[in-house]
């Protein structure tokens, strides 16, 4: 039976000529999980070049109103108010037990509009309880597109071709500006540990977009490249994936490493108090491992420690760019010293693991917070 989904990128053609049978699905939304290119050949595009992705599957929400900040504040993690318009922040969404049910990445283009990016938590669902009330509307927006360029020459392949002066816009930051003669919001960010761009734009001009950079890519061996190719310089890189780096599904912000993403000073906000209680009640502790393998390690491998059952293996990946299985796990807190050994059991048999430093890659972040930018 043909699965129907209520999603589906305007790039669906483009996606078929490079060879995807739409292997996976997110958000409702079919993905080139694989093209016939060489997954590792697309990572080293991204790490050497540049390569270009659709991750149109991410879900946005338009949110706009005089109290879009008050209403915003009551819902997230972090502090929006702190937001200047051109400036966008990662944040989190907690449920009253302070465990986390969402990441989204709030854009703000001025003080009453905002733009929310999230994966496939359950932010939505809230809206209605935590816009009651408040002078504030919210809309999805499945029109927009988003055009990922990721790599260290994305500057160079789009700075002929926009209106504003790209290569001024900070990690972060983003701007209305004219691509190739269409109107589009660029930000400077990604999933890739990797200097890029993002392109949002109406689905009506993805098409025409994605050839655009394509071609303008070609002279600097820019490709396109697939989630498979996403999934391996992410994890590279330490970048967590809600919901799948976190199996429990109850974990809080504090157990995977993104307490920067918590603002206990500003007021109430939706599990505030439970945040604070569980501040010391760690139950796991987010870490990268390091596996004596030749391959990827299947992510729902369990971690043992003399013979007890001690953590799980939750994102991995072989990095041919590293020449190593590298994975992030969730481990006990007390065992979470870099070196610390752990058998690793899975499928494909049972295997060491190490805790090491992460990102795995780029371990000062030079690529994205380049330090004249610091």
């Amino acid at each position: 039976m043909t699965a129907v989904f209520s999603r589906r990128s305007i790039l669906a053609d483009r996606h078929e000529e490079l060879g995807t049978k739409f292997e996976s699905s997110w958000n409702d939304m079919p993905l080139a999980q694989f093209y016939s290119t060489d997954p590792y050949e697309e990572t080293a595009a991204v790490r050497y070049r540049a390569g270009l992705i659709d991750v149109s599957a991410l879900q946005m929400i338009n949110v706009s109103g005089p109290d879009a900040v008050a209403s915003l504040n009551a819902m997230l993690t972090s502090d929006i108010a702190k937001l200047k318009p051109g400036q966008s922040a990662i944040s989190n969404l907690v449920d009253e037990n302070g465990s986390l049910i969402d990441d989204v990445l709030v854009y703000c283009d001025s003080p009453t509009a905002f733009r929310l990016s999230h994966g496939g938590g359950t932010l939505e669902a809230v809206f209605p309880e935590y816009t009651e009330g408040y002078d504030v509307t919210y809309a999805k927006d499945d029109d927009v597109h988003v055009l990922s360029l990721q790599g260290p020459l994305a500057l160079d392949i789009l700075k002929p071709h926009v209106s504003i002066d790209l290569s001024t816009l900070k990690y972060f930051q983003h701007s209305p500006a004219i691509l190739f003669g269409k109107s589009v919001s660029l930000a400077r960010g990604g999933y890739s540990a990797e200097r890029g761009y993002e392109v949002f734009c109406a689905a009506a001009d993805a098409v025409f977009l994605w050839d655009a950079i394509l071609e303008a890519g070609k002279p600097f061996g820019a490709m396109a490249v697939s989630w498979t190719c996403l999934d391996i310089v992410r994890v590279e890189g330490a970048l967590l994936f809600f919901p799948f780096d976190m199996p429990k599904g109850d974990e809080t912000p504090w157990e995977v490493g993104a307490d920067w993403t918590v603002d206990l000073d500003k007021p109430a906000f939706r599990g505030k108090e439970a945040l604070v209680r569980r501040k010391n009640e760690k139950r796991v502790a987010q870490a990268g491992m390091e596996i004596d393998h030749h391959e990827v390690i299947e992510p729902g491998a369990k971690l043992f420690k003399d013979g007890k059952e001690v953590g799980s293996l939750n994102s991995s990946v072989y990095s041919q760019h590293l020449m190593r299985s590298i994975a992030l796990v969730h481990v006990l807190p007390e065992l979470s010293a870099l070196g610390t050994e752990f058998e690793v059991v899975g499928p494909a048999g049972t295997f060491t693991g190490r805790l090491v430093k992460t990102p795995f890659y780029d371990p000062l972040r030079l690529r994205t917070h380049p330090l004249d930018e610091r």
